[in-house]
């Protein structure tokens, strides 16, 4: 399910914005509401919860935002608050911060190649997953390895560089017992031996502060599989908007009012929804 908002006007001015989540499978507008305030920070929450007294009310899930539901957003709608609301509520959401991009190597390897000429540079062979492959939560300090095991915390410590890092261990009959030793262990076959060890793997901590929930998402969002996952939202919700904005020519609200401007967005989402299912659904007997 994914999240975007439109300000359906390009001046400085701004009355409205429309909100609305949309599926993935079949870009259906799930959720369509408006809100009079510019910024759409706190816009998370009450929609989600629309969804889900929505699936609710019609008897398809009682709690679709946990029932294998995934949410992504964009960087409008990360803040504090909002990660803060996603991971006591356990919703499995992506929500990049506007600093995400810096941090994925695919882009500095694309300034590079399209700015000044460089050399070209061997690609180390992947042999083992890497650490961005376990799901860290720093805010309650706890691994889960790509098997979905936990791993013990073997304390928050400087590492040379006066880093302070999260170090975590696996367990070893965990570790010499998983089907996916081959691919996580350096030296798988020192699993078998008593003295062997199981994977270990650290995370750098800020050490200027406590660990945060903003912090929490952006190991969610710089892991592949959040990575992968985030792709795909803007090839399913920019489409519906685009729909909506250049083909049905809603450009702006023409409506004063937030009632009249709500009912003039969920009809144009209506009208959206309506022609996929003229276009794509199947009668059924």
């Amino acid at each position: 399910m994914h999240f975007a908002r439109r300000l359906p006007s390009k001046g400085t001015i701004q009355g409205y914005n429309g909100v609305a989540a949309v599926d993935k499978k079949h870009q259906i507008i799930v959720d369509a509401q408006v809100f009079g305030e510019g910024q759409e920070h706190h816009t998370l929450q009450p929609v989600l919860e629309n969804i889900q007294s929505r699936f609710q009310r019609l008897a398809i899930s009682d709690n679709i935002l946990k029932a294998q539901t995934i949410i992504t957003a964009d960087t409008g709608f990360a803040n504090e608050q909002n990660m803060q609301y996603l991971h006591d509520n356990h919703i499995n959401a992506y929500v990049p911060d506007n600093q995400f991009r810096s941090r994925d190597p695919k882009f500095s390897e694309q300034k590079q190649k399209y700015g000044k000429r460089h050399q070209d540079t061997k690609i180390r062979k992947k042999t083992v997953f890497s650490g961005s492959e376990f799901n860290f939560n720093p805010v309650s300090k706890t691994c889960i390895c790509p098997s979905g095991q936990q791993l013990s915390l073997r304390g928050v410590r400087a590492n040379e560089r006066g880093i302070p890092m999260a170090y975590f261990e696996g367990k070893l009959l965990q570790c010499r017992n998983c089907d996916r030793k081959q691919q996580c262990m350096h030296n798988p076959d020192a699993a078998n031996h008593r003295k062997g060890k199981g994977r270990q793997v650290s995370f750098a901590m800020n050490d200027n502060r406590p660990p945060n929930y903003t912090d929490w998402m952006k190991h969610r969002v710089d892991s592949p599989l959040g990575k992968q996952i985030y792709s795909h939202r803007m090839s399913v919700v920019e489409p519906v908007f685009g729909n909506i904005t250049t083909n049905k020519k809603l450009k702006r609200f023409s409506l004063r009012g937030k009632a009249k401007v709500q009912g003039q967005w969920q009809l144009f989402c209506l009208i959206h929804n309506i022609e996929k299912l003229k276009n794509y659904g199947q009668l059924t007997a």
